[in-house]
């Protein structure tokens, strides 16, 4: 099933496309909209983040150590390196009582590109703390410590921590732990595979947590989610679009490597999931603008932000304007029998 996502026009020719899958489910769990194969089993990447911190604020334990609400915030971020992310992880491991080579990664220089401009003319060396996942690692320590084994053995997918992680993106994604796909992420721990549709239906559940019965589970939602919406810049970063996005209350949003975006709407009660097909991490925002039009979302504020910081220009090596990069998918929002409820 082809789906073009992103067209690439260089003057009137449209000279690339980037083909994909997308969902739109609805608060009962139906299909509202489709385009690509939604069955085709795919890796969340970082786009995990806000469920695997769950199991932490469960157990409450960034009051226990005294984390700010900051702080547990960017458990769920895949921070961009910049000074305060910095600062932030070192408090952290520091009030946890963990070291920063305690976490498995190789140390990094942060995504960041004006500070890591800086650390090289300063000869400053790379750090693990400011690698994009530490956040989740430290996280991570917390619950493997939590559940009584090595917190070293974190990283493993046979860990108590990482099988607890697993249990609550089952739950989540309404789809069962023993068909979920599993491989190792970029910074060495675990990373999981669902459909579209559950991916989707993982972030409906971030949303509107009045639809999770577990109380506890419910309140920690509300309590991570709610603390994203108050420090957006901890889930990336001043200038980035995941963090514009839940700028605005009513989206919970986390991208993932290789062209995955997740997204939950709490007013309209909706969870979409896309994934750009040849992995391609550029001009999300064009996607991601496009489908909040193509749903009528009222908040034009929003779109107009990420149109502003997504132009959509293709811009050549002498600065001129020669062409436009948009999506032109059109959805239909009827619900689409050939993704029934349950299935």
């Amino acid at each position: 099933m082809s789906f073009s996502l992103i067209n690439e026009y260089r003057g009137n020719l449209l000279e690339c496309c980037h083909e994909g899958r997308l969902c739109v489910v609805d608060e009962h769990g139906g299909v509202l909209a489709a385009g690509g194969d939604i069955d085709k089993v795919t890796y969340y990447r970082s786009a995990t983040k806000p469920i695997q911190a769950l199991p932490v604020v469960v157990r409450g334990l960034p009051q226990r150590y005294g984390f700010t609400e900051r702080e547990m915030a960017l458990m769920a971020g895949s921070h961009a390196g910049q000074a305060f992310h910095g600062e932030m992880i070192l408090s952290m491991l520091q009030k946890a009582g963990f070291q920063e080579e305690d976490m498995i990664m190789l140390p990094s220089y942060p995504a960041d590109q004006e500070e890591y401009r800086r650390m090289i003319r300063e000869g400053i060396p790379p750090r693990k703390a400011l690698h994009n996942c530490s956040g989740k690692h430290v996280a991570l320590m917390l619950l493997s410590r939590e559940l009584g084994e090595d917190y070293h053995d974190y990283w493993k997918l046979s860990s108590r921590a990482q099988q607890e992680v697993l249990h609550y993106i089952s739950a989540f994604s309404e789809y069962p732990a023993d068909r979920i796909q599993t491989g190792v992420d970029g910074c060495g721990v675990p990373v999981f595979a669902v459909p579209m549709r559950n991916m989707a239906l993982s972030f409906l559940k971030l949303a509107c947590p009045d639809l999770i019965e577990e109380p506890g589970v419910r309140t920690a939602v509300q309590a991570l989610t709610g603390a994203v919406s108050k420090y957006p810049e901890t889930i990336r970063g001043y200038g980035f679009l995941c963090t514009l996005l839940n700028e605005d209350p009513n989206i919970i949003a986390k991208d993932g490597a290789r062209g995955v975006y997740a997204i939950g709407l709490r007013r309209e009660r909706l969870g979409i999931a896309f994934k750009v097909g040849d992995g391609s991490e550029q001009n999300l925002g064009v996607v991601v603008a496009h489908i909040l039009r193509e749903l009528h979302y009222e908040n034009r504020e929003t779109i107009e932000k990420i149109e502003a910081m997504e132009p959509g220009i293709l811009i050549n090596d002498n600065g001129r304007d020669v062409g436009r990069i948009c999506s032109e998918f059109t959805l239909d929002l009827g619900r689409d029998d050939t993704y029934p409820e349950g299935e």
